[in-house]
């Protein structure tokens, strides 16, 4: 079903296209879109990269030509696999980083200094495997939280602007979610809806709603207080007019804010979850995990862990400077000259 996931991709990239067809169109996101390339070039061509290296190895296609070879007759290939061809690219076991023969006999490597990251016990080179961990990364943080915002907006600005009934319903929905202890909740929902990348980004949005829809209400319950609100309502505005054009852009930051916490703590999720063996194949979390009984060994082998740890801490440390920059720009009480 790899067409699935290739007709994916081309929606995305429209809706992607899309949107910065709007942007640029329309004077204050472009405004804003220039001060945050003024202000974090460097944290959003990385981010750019790592969707890059995802979008390669979410197209797929077989080639009539692997036919001829039993390890690849008739399965669908990414850009990424192509350029690895992970079924010739292997080794026996572990080989160091560029090293030229095996780290355990000494035996002369198939291809010697061309491991840039070493390879580990299954000899798969590290890199290769670090770039196809972006992808679960990206779907993990990236696509969870496109969920878990909108669901946590709608029961919170809904509870907080519209109270009563609405208010109650929402915040008893809230204390028995938040009275489960999240990682238990977890698990269960793993086990019951089954190991795989949608069951794990369904599982975390549900246990992932709750603190931002605590913030959202809150919130709302402050700005429905306030005179502009009080003067739309007497000037007969509508109530989701309203929220449309003064509710939802005065929380604008916080969406912001709680994309980029919810990303890193989504992505560190999946991580714990390949500890206790129910996370992703391929993730980094999974290579983290593997890693663990390799520090242990004389000499200890570091590259594995290595590779996983320094692409974790790169995308979680750009989008959070580009968070920050962001809540700095649109945000008028915090805007700044960076």
């Amino acid at each position: 079903m790899h067409w699935v996931s290739d007709i994916l991709v081309v929606l995305l990239a429209s809706a992607a296209v899309g949107v910065c067809r709007y942007v640029s169109g329309d004077r204050f996101w472009r405004e804003n879109a220039t001060e945050l390339w003024r202000r974090r070039p460097f944290a959003i061509a990385i981010v750019g990269a790592y969707l890059l290296i995802a979008l390669m190895d979410s197209i797929s296609w077989v080639d009539p030509a692997s036919d001829a070879n039993a390890l690849t007759s008739g399965k669908p290939r990414t850009i990424i696999d192509r350029l690895f061809v992970p079924e010739t690219f292997t080794e026996a076991s572990y080989s160091a980083p560029l090293a030229s023969v095996a780290f355990y006999g000494g035996q002369p490597l198939l291809h010697p200094g061309a491991h840039l990251l070493g390879t580990d016990l299954l000899g798969r080179d590290v890199v290769y495997r670090t770039l196809k961990g972006v992808r679960v990364a990206l779907l993990i943080g990236g696509l969870t939280s496109l969920v878990v915002i909108p669901i946590a907006l709608l029961f919170g600005v809904s509870a907080g602007y519209f109270g009563r009934r609405i208010d109650d319903a929402v915040f008893f929905a809230m204390t028995v979610l938040a009275s489960v202890p999240t990682l238990l909740l977890l698990i269960a929902l793993i086990m019951v809806l089954g190991k795989g990348t949608v069951q794990v980004c369904v599982a975390l949005g549900v246990t992932g709603w709750v603190h931002f829809c605590r913030i959202a209400r809150g919130e709302t319950l402050k700005l429905r207080e306030t005179d502009f609100i009080a003067a739309a309502r007497a000037l007969g505005v509508r109530d989701g007019t309203i929220i449309r054009r003064h509710i939802l852009p005065n929380i604008a930051h916080l969406v912001i804010i709680t994309f980029a916490l919810s990303f890193t703590a989504l992505v560190l999720s999946e991580t714990i979850l390949s500890y206790l063996g129910i996370g992703l194949d391929g993730s980094w979390g999974q290579m983290i995990d593997q890693a663990r009984n390799e520090l242990s060994r004389t000499p200890v082998i570091w590259w594995n862990l290595t590779g996983a740890s320094i692409a974790l801490f790169t995308l979680v440390l750009a989008v959070n400077m580009i968070a920050d920059a962001m809540r700095d720009v649109i945000d008028p009480r915090t805007r700044r000259e960076g």
